[in-house]
């Protein structure tokens, strides 16, 4: 039987606001994880690894970050001539105002792409969000979503009940969808949708045109109502009978919020969770080559991960440095991610903070604390791309601190 023909579009979403100061200049899937990977590199590597060559990366917001970040699709081999990968930007003068510009959620996109979708043919469409690190064998979902003759295959993993609120929960009986609540404030379990999911084109083409026809009148202009996928689209198709539910084995993060961010980095710090060392499947991604980090006399280092470039004389626990980063002597980073070419200058100490890229800590400033609730956003300290806390400078534990900002 000829193998059946596979469109993939990752969605890389819009603003990322959760993210508040790190997202200001950046998509979020440009984010770097892990110190030497982006999370776009996460869907993209499984997509390759997973024979799927015809993908579409959908950019809502600062998309020449991301056009940097993939290089045209050369690192996962899909710069080519048919197929490989196509940057989907939003478009003026294509349609009427609910189908030209910027998408007001990722079924709205969608819908805004819908004949692009159908014009490419395809037996399977896969959508998947590019803000999660797991490792996800995308032919399976595919085979399993035609075996089962379904509409729509919902890819399910199962998080704490207490963490299920901040997405979408199903309900599974005999490998199909049964409920679905999206966000819902007391959540029945921990059974959860990864934003991967395989549609019939068909299917979704009719039901996002019928969702329309229903709610576009009542939305504003340049809306068609759809919002996001757990508003209408996914419950309108689970209520059809045919949603099916694939469980992912395995590791799954969401990394959408700073607590989370660091919680993921924190998961990765003494374990690959089959994900970042696995021979066979290969997360890649497109980095410049930098020399070998350099320890120097008198660094202390434990439970970390240290990208190339970087250069340690002094305290790193428990942290993520990644390529470039200078922790001078006398420095101290703790329960921290630092970004490339970041500098904490001597006698500087950094807790629990996520600083981004060409920062500079000065010498004896304190960024964070050591007893800030890894587990609240709002007490993880942030500081924005090319920032400068001067010599002596207290950041309080929660701050934000703008891209370029001096304090």
């Amino acid at each position: 039987m000829p193998r059946s023909r596979v469109l993939a579009i990752i969605q890389a979403g819009g603003a990322g606001s959760r993210m508040d100061v790190l997202t200001r200049e950046r998509a979020k899937p440009a984010l770097p994880f892990a110190g030497v990977f982006q999370l776009v590199d996460f869907p993209l590597s499984n997509l390759a690894n997973s024979g799927v060559n015809h993908i579409w990366l959908s950019v809502q917001f600062r998309a020449s970050s991301m056009e940097e970040q993939v290089a045209n699709g050369r690192p996962w081999d899909l710069d080519r001539n048919h197929e490989g990968l196509r940057l989907l930007m939003p478009e003026q003068g294509t349609g009427s105002l609910d189908e030209d510009g910027f998408a007001t959620g990722n079924a709205d996109e969608l819908y805004r792409i819908r004949d692009r979708v159908q014009a490419a043919r395809p037996d399977v469409l896969l959508v998947l969000s590019a803000d999660h690190v797991y490792r996800a064998d995308l032919d399976d979902v595919v085979r399993a979503h035609l075996d089962a003759g379904a509409e729509c295959t919902v890819v399910t993993t199962e998080v704490p009940v207490e963490q299920a609120s901040d997405h979408a929960v199903v309900r599974v009986e005999d490998g199909r969808v049964v409920d679905f609540a999206y966000k819902p404030e007391d959540p029945a379990s921990g059974v959860v949708a990864t934003e991967i999911f395989a549609y019939d084109p068909a299917v979704l083409v009719e039901v996002l045109e019928e969702l329309h026809r229903e709610l576009g009148a009542d939305a504003g202009p340049g809306d068609s109502g759809l919002g996001d996928f757990g508003e209408h689209l996914l419950p309108r198709l689970v209520a059809r009978g045919r949603t099916a539910a694939f469980a992912l084995p395995g590791y799954w993060r969401d990394l959408g919020t700073p607590s989370k961010f660091l919680a993921a980095h924190r998961d990765v710090l003494l374990d690959d969770v089959g994900v970042l060392g696995v021979e066979d499947w290969p997360i890649i991604t497109h980095q410049p080559q930098r020399p070998p980090a350099r320890f120097l006399d008198g660094a202390v280092l434990s439970d970390s991960l240290v990208s190339p470039g970087c250069t340690v004389a002094g305290t790193v626990r428990s942290s993520v440095l990644s390529p470039g980063v200078v922790v001078e002597a006398g420095a101290e980073v703790v329960d921290s991610v630092l970004f490339a070419d970041t500098v904490v200058r001597a006698g500087a100490s950094v807790h629990r903070s996520i600083v981004d890229m060409r920062c500079d800590i000065g010498a004896d400033a304190v960024v964070g604390g050591p007893d800030a609730d890894l587990d609240d956003d709002d007490a993880i300290t942030v500081v924005g791309r090319g920032s400068t806390v001067g010599t002596g400078v207290h950041v309080g534990v929660g701050s934000r601190l703008e891209p370029g900002t001096s304090a």
